[in-house]
């Protein structure tokens, strides 16, 4: 009974005593009764408001002291879900990332009755007009790992290949190889010398974003991924993208035993993480023999010297 007096007093005190929904939303292309719209809102003053605000845009009251900032449900912009970066989440999507929250941020694992939660996700696509507009992105789900670890090694030189060279991950994710190594995959992959490399070859390059400011794209070495605990989390992210960054989706753009194999080889990077594997390989990279470029090929107007 106390709990259920405290409940209706959180209400009163968060404007909680009006329903504010007389009519049924179509909402991401599916028709939400006004109850559950209401019974969302209740849920949501009571759990989500004091970080993401009354109007759902990242500014309640405990949000200035939090880094990075809780989302701006206004937006309808989110990072994180198993589909094409720029599309908007599924229900399920929004669930995961409720329940399992985003690792290194204030938003962590909440334990919401499912009924509750359904309620909530309805509700928090009310304060954009794009959920008006436009339906869910299609699901992407892990496919079947082809490497296994009976070719975990192949999987990691294959996975290094494609994020030095051939997806290119380390034009704005930091490399993890020699200058020597990354001109050898060069050469191999493409036929081509590389001679020349970006000044921050090991940090990380800025890059516009959606949500008003750069983003740093993560040094896997040190950085805390967001929504990854297994394998499959991490297939999802790079198959889908991360949405309103540079980081794009890759379902469909790479064979699916290459996008496992990137799963692989940045798993293993990310593993190093406060271990002496991590500081090892900083200390190789850091204090590496100085790099020579191979001579420039002749030029064939030139003829060559007699003899």
């Amino acid at each position: 009974m106390r709990t259920r007096n405290l409940r209706n007093l959180l209400l009163l005190l968060l404007g909680g005593c009006a329903s504010e929904f007389a009519q049924p939303m179509t909402l991401g292309g599916q028709t939400v009764p006004a109850e559950t719209l209401e019974a969302g809102r209740q849920s949501y003053m009571l759990n989500c408001y004091a970080c993401h605000g009354e109007k759902g845009d990242g500014k309640g009251p405990a949000a200035p002291g939090l880094r990075p900032p809780p989302r701006d449900f206004t937006l309808g912009r989110f990072k994180f879900a198993a589909v094409p970066a720029g599309t908007l989440p599924r229900d399920e999507d929004l669930i995961r990332a409720v329940k399992k929250g985003l690792h290194g941020t204030a938003m962590l694992a909440w334990e919401v009755p499912d009924m509750e939660l359904q309620t909530i996700v309805q509700y928090i696509k009310t304060f954009s007009p794009v959920w008006k507009e436009e339906k869910p992105g299609d699901a992407i789900a892990p496919s079947p790992d082809p490497w296994g670890e009976a070719k975990k090694v192949e999987a990691l030189r294959r996975g290094e290949l494609l994020y030095h060279v051939t997806a290119r991950c380390a034009v704005c994710h930091p490399n993890y190889a020699t200058k020597q190594s990354l001109a050898d995959m060069t050469k191999a992959a493409t036929g081509a010398d590389l001679v020349e490399f970006r000044p921050d070859l090991y940090g990380g390059v800025a890059k516009d974003s959606d949500y008003g400011a750069k983003i740093l794209p993560p040094d896997f070495l040190s950085a805390t991924m967001r929504s990854v605990e297994t394998a499959e989390d991490l297939y999802r992210v790079i198959a889908a993208g991360v949405g309103g960054t540079a980081m794009p989706t890759w379902k469909g753009a790479l064979p699916e035993a290459d996008l496992w194999a990137m799963v692989h080889y940045v798993k293993s990077v990310a593993d190093m993480k406060d271990t002496p594997a991590s500081r090892a390989l900083r200390d190789k990279l850091a204090n590496q023999p100085a790099f020579v470029p191979p001579p420039p090929p002749p030029d064939p107007a030139v003829p060559a010297p007699a003899r």
